[in-house]
């Protein structure tokens, strides 16, 4: 994973001025506009229900067997949306620890491109959205008060592609899960597998994008009887003592989401330091 470093100058700086708090809200939904695409099958959180898909679990199923599977299903992943909420002790996405995430909602496609609208608190006092598109190796991010999309100045990891990558995150994780359980069979829009397990430090730190680092994990997981993909996982962790609840859902598997560069990118002004 490429660690970005950036210096107070670079495009967050402005997300503290409060005077451009309402400006901000009002640009930033217009960002969003130009990155997420009309043909994109994912409809808004408030709009979804979980209907009941009929899949019908074997509760003698062996959860070594499930995990197993569950491990190849994810690294044959071609496109999914996954949604993050986060809430409990505040994980930084930024070096100066000013911008916490909240949630986050996005979507992937092979090869290692992804799209996703962050809710972030700033200074521990301030709620705002912005968006990330990554193509390849390239990630832009929204300014919060221009609306523009510019390329991720050093300081953050925050590469949506990073949040779902079946074979460099999902795959591994799955394969090196350790005291693995069959909890039960549960309703969850149908027949699902709920699996625990203690995710190891490495696999922790890819699957949070570098966000948490240096612990094992215990990993709740609901997987589909049928295809073996991973419909959710919920974990904790612990950064100097404080905890953080994560919750990620899982699903349009295989869908088709449009994800392009922006069209309103702003190359970010070089800093003045130094």
């Amino acid at each position: 994973m490429n660690l970005r470093k950036m210096d107070s100058a670079s495009v967050f700086a402005t997300v503290a001025v409060g005077a451009a708090v309402i400006a901000m809200i009002v640009m930033v939904a217009a960002a969003f506009g130009a990155f997420r695409g009309d043909d994109a099958n994912a409809s808004s959180p408030e709009d979804e229900q979980i209907t009941d898909d009929g899949a019908v679990a074997d509760p003698d199923a062996q959860a070594s067997d499930i995990v197993d599977a569950a491990a190849a299903a994810m690294a044959g992943v071609s496109s999914v949306e996954f949604r993050l909420e986060r809430s409990g002790a505040p994980i930084f996405i930024d070096e100066f620890e000013r911008i916490a995430l909240d949630s986050l909602r996005g979507q992937f496609s092979v090869p290692g491109k992804a799209q996703a609208e962050l809710e972030v608190t700033v200074n521990d006092n301030m709620a705002t959205r912005l968006g990330a598109v990554a193509v390849d190796d390239e990630v832009w991010i929204s300014n919060p008060v221009t609306g523009d999309f510019e390329t991720l100045p050093a300081g953050y990891d925050i590469d949506p592609s990073k949040f779902f990558d079946p074979k460099g995150g999902w795959q591994p994780l799955l394969a090196n899960l350790q005291d693995v359980t069959l909890v039960g069979v549960e309703d969850r829009g149908g027949d699902r597998y709920h699996i625990t397990g203690t995710a190891p430090a490495a696999q922790v730190t890819d699957i949070t994008v570098g966000l948490v680092t240096g612990q094992d994990v215990a990993v709740d997981m609901w997987i589909h009887p049928d295809t073996h993909l991973v419909t959710a996982a919920e974990f904790q962790t612990i950064i100097d003592g404080a905890t953080s609840d994560w919750k990620l859902e899982l699903d349009h598997y295989g869908d088709s989401f449009k994800i392009e560069p922006p069209a309103n990118i702003r190359e970010p002004e070089a800093s003045s330091n130094g």
